[in-house]
């Protein structure tokens, strides 16, 4: 865990979410106390034992949930709404509630935040991404991601917080709460559709299983050695068609896709993946996570 072996007591937004929900049992099984934010009134019975559930809305009171939250060590800020809807407003209308409640956690003493990002911050690219890949974002989702990015380095500079901003890439796994692609595929599969209207396929990928993802968010987490921008992924690229094939086939569907149904989306790369070096150094520096 961290050099002082204490226990690190984490609040975790987003925690009953698609991704959140796996984060939370990563954090637990590592040894840290987990605090989840939640707004619904049946908070407490929504996660696994051990976990501590602080009521509240984190965007109406974050001051107040951070009164009520106690001494953290870490803010792992997962909550995002419809992060599959790549151009819904919703992106650009909430940012200045997601700076404000990461402003709280600083002004709260919270001494290391840790922010999901996406790959689509950096907009069309070929090839692999590194942590210094200049961004161009091409959907209100990445703009979004983008611009909480920037702003939250501009507002924790000189306040002695260390901060890590996680730049995920294409997530699958657990796909019934998920809204991918795969998700998709396996509603159509239990429905009786035969025939599932797809892509040309061909773009390749760097397609990560969200408990191997959530794995990496619990190892960043728990340590300050490797900071600021840090990519989440498995630095393999796949192409689209391989992959959801040998899902397909994996879950033994009765279903076949209908290659070039629908267009290439314009903002998507030929072929773009992640450098996992940095997660890499995370994840060997403790081989426990």
């Amino acid at each position: 865990m961290r050099q002082n072996d204490c226990v690190t007591r984490i609040l975790v937004t987003g925690a009953n979410g698609y991704i959140g929900a796996h984060v939370v049992k990563a954090l637990m099984r590592a040894g840290a106390t987990v605090v989840a934010a939640d707004r619904s009134p049946d908070a407490s019975t929504r996660y696994p034992e051990g976990v501590v559930a602080v009521p509240g809305d984190i965007f109406a009171d974050p001051e107040g949930l951070f009164d009520r939250a106690g001494k953290l060590d870490v803010v792992v800020h997962l909550a995002w709404e419809k992060g599959f809807v790549h151009n819904d407003p919703v992106h650009i209308r909430r940012l200045p509630d997601h700076l404000r409640f990461l402003e709280a956690a600083i002004a709260a003493g919270v001494p290391q935040l840790v922010a999901l990002g996406t790959m689509h911050e950096v907009g069309y690219h070929e090839g692999a991404i590194d942590e210094s890949t200049p961004t161009a974002p091409r959907s209100l989702y990445g703009i979004a991601k983008d611009a909480l990015r920037r702003s939250l380095g501009v507002v924790s500079e000189g306040k002695g917080v260390t901060v890590q901003w996680l730049r995920c890439f294409y997530i699958h796994g657990d796909d019934e709460r998920g809204s991918s692609i795969f998700g998709k595929i396996a509603a159509a599969a239990r429905s009786g559709q035969r025939e599932f209207p797809f892509t040309s396929g061909k773009n390749r990928y760097d397609f990560i299983e969200v408990d191997e993802l959530a794995e990496q968010i619990a190892a960043v987490a728990l340590q300050t050695r490797v900071t600021g921008v840090i990519n989440c992924c498995t630095g393999e690229p796949v192409s689209l068609a391989d992959e959801v094939e040998a899902y397909i086939a994996q879950h033994g569907y009765d279903i076949t896709l209908a290659y070039g149904a629908f267009p290439d989306r314009a903002y998507d790369s030929p072929g773009v993946w992640g450098d996992a070096t940095k997660i890499r150094q995370i994840l060997e520096a403790d081989p426990s996570i």
